[in-house]
């Protein structure tokens, strides 16, 4: 318990200063950038991102889920790792040799995607499931808080007008790509590498495509939602969004950071054969991520139409009802983050896995062919999140015969409504004010008093 109090912290923390830092910087990239160049360089992101996806398969989940059930055999984890990784490696060659044809022939702006493609090489170094497998949180945490750091830095100094479009995106892409290097210069300590097993790779491969569906899948709601609105709108339209998909996106951080230490750690427990202990943990995580998850979601909705203003700039005004409208995928996907890292994953249930995201993703492109056309970025966010939903609610009813997901949130319901009533009086207040960055700290303030206040108050109560 006391490692995975431990990890947690490590991870909570850098997920909090990947909160923070995008904070200090995307009011300074708005407003130098603009919106239209910002919608350009989001879309070129997207691009490369998906390829990525491609590069990376399945990998980042059966590599961690495998190395934790061999862990405590060096031989045995030595080999897994080297099997996993040369399907890792072969496979990003043959991606980036696909995106160097789409950046050169296809790419309607050939620079910045030509420079967007530093991302899809770094998939050749990202061995972080490796550490992730053996539960070493503090080696990836410490290389992705420096390089971070060194990045919010180079932004400030190099971005300084709207034609820095593409020394911005090469600072961003480099960045990811020297994090992933630097894991190389540890890898000696823990494994040696040896030479693949054929029978081996075949199992691999097989488990790799499998986990691949549902990463795909999830990125048709992430990531497709913005390539579509590019393509069925404008770059106006994916700069809202994505500035107000980007502030959804940061705090969940803090609650899938549970996830990522939670995988390893209960595939090794299966593995072990300890299940009674694995559903404990299961409803404690339960009961965390609808205390943060609430805070969060009704937080964000209550403090949107001020919050965008002044934090991005009065251009975007817009993405402020669409966080509003977007702060509830919170809850979905926070909900689903625990069946899937701490179930369905480290037991194997990929099929349920598969499915769920796979309805999510029909269901979000669905919904953006009908929606996008006529309400823009509003119609993307409406199936984010439908897409969220469905994700849910699918692996929930998937998993109701043996996890009890009734009680967990008839326990756990209380929280939603300490968070709306947060909700309305947060609005209450900010509606009789004016909206400055004053009257944002005091609301902000005032909301976290309530809330803390409420839930402390229930869990003193409930241990009397």
């Amino acid at each position: 318990m006391n490692s995975i109090k431990k990890n947690l912290f490590y991870n909570v923390f850098y997920q909090f200063l990947s909160l923070i830092l995008p904070m200090i910087t995307s009011p300074y990239i708005s407003r130098i950038l603009g919106v239209e160049a910002l919608g350009t360089y989001s879309y070129s992101y997207s691009v490369a991102s998906y390829f990525l996806l491609f590069a990376m398969l399945g990998i980042s989940n059966h590599g961690n889920r495998s190395i934790a059930a061999c862990r405590d055999d060096k031989g045995k984890m030595s080999q897994t790792f080297s099997n996993i990784y040369i399907i890792q490696f072969i496979n990003s060659i043959l991606i980036i040799f696909i995106y160097t044809i789409y950046s050169v022939i296809f790419s309607e702006n050939n620079q910045i995607a030509l420079i967007q493609e530093i991302i899809v090489i770094s998939a050749l170094f990202d061995i972080s499931w490796f550490y992730f497998g053996i539960e070493q949180f503090k080696v990836t945490v410490m290389r992705n808080t420096i390089c971070k750091i060194l990045t919010v830095v180079a932004v400030f100094i190099f971005v300084k007008k709207p034609e820095d479009l593409f020394i911005y995106a090469f600072i961003m892409a480099t960045s990811v790509l020297v994090s992933q290097i630097l894991l190389w210069s540890f890898l000696k300590k823990y494994i040696n590498l040896s030479k693949p097993t054929f029978i081996n790779l075949k199992k691999d491969i097989k488990e790799i495509m499998v986990l691949f569906l549902p990463v795909l899948a999830y990125s048709f709601y992430r990531i497709m939602s913005k390539i579509m609105l590019g393509n069925m709108s404008n770059m106006t339209e994916v700069g809202y969004f994505e500035n107000a998909d980007k502030i959804i996106v940061m705090p969940m951080g803090i609650i899938t950071a549970l996830g990522t230490v939670m995988l390893p750690r209960i595939s090794n427990l299966i593995s072990k054969g300890q299940h009674k202990l694995q559903k404990l943990y299961i409803e404690n995580s339960f009961q965390f991520v609808t205390i943060t998850a609430s805070a969060l979601c009704f937080g964000l909705a209550g403090i949107s139409n001020i919050f965008a203003p002044i934090f991005f700039g009065d251009e975007f005004i817009k993405s402020g009802n669409l966080i509003a409208l977007l702060s509830i995928t919170i809850l979905f996907a926070s909900w689903a983050s625990v069946i899937r890292t701490q179930y369905l994953i480290p037991n194997k249930l990929d099929k349920i896995y598969v499915l769920s995201m796979s309805i999510g993703a029909i269901s979000n492109i669905l919904i953006n062919l009908v929606l996008i056309p006529k309400f823009k970025s509003y119609g993307a966010s409406i199936g984010t999140i439908s897409a969220e939903f469905l994700v849910m609610f699918v692996q929930f009813w998937c998993v109701r015969r043996d996890l009890n997901i009734k009680i967990y949130i008839k326990r756990n319901s209380i929280y939603l409504l300490f968070g709306f009533i947060m909700f309305l009086l947060v609005r209450l207040i900010g509606y009789h004010m004016s909206q400055n960055i004053i009257t944002l700290i005091i609301i902000i303030a005032f909301g976290a008093i309530i809330y803390i206040g409420l839930v402390l108050v229930h869990l003193l109560y409930k241990k009397r």
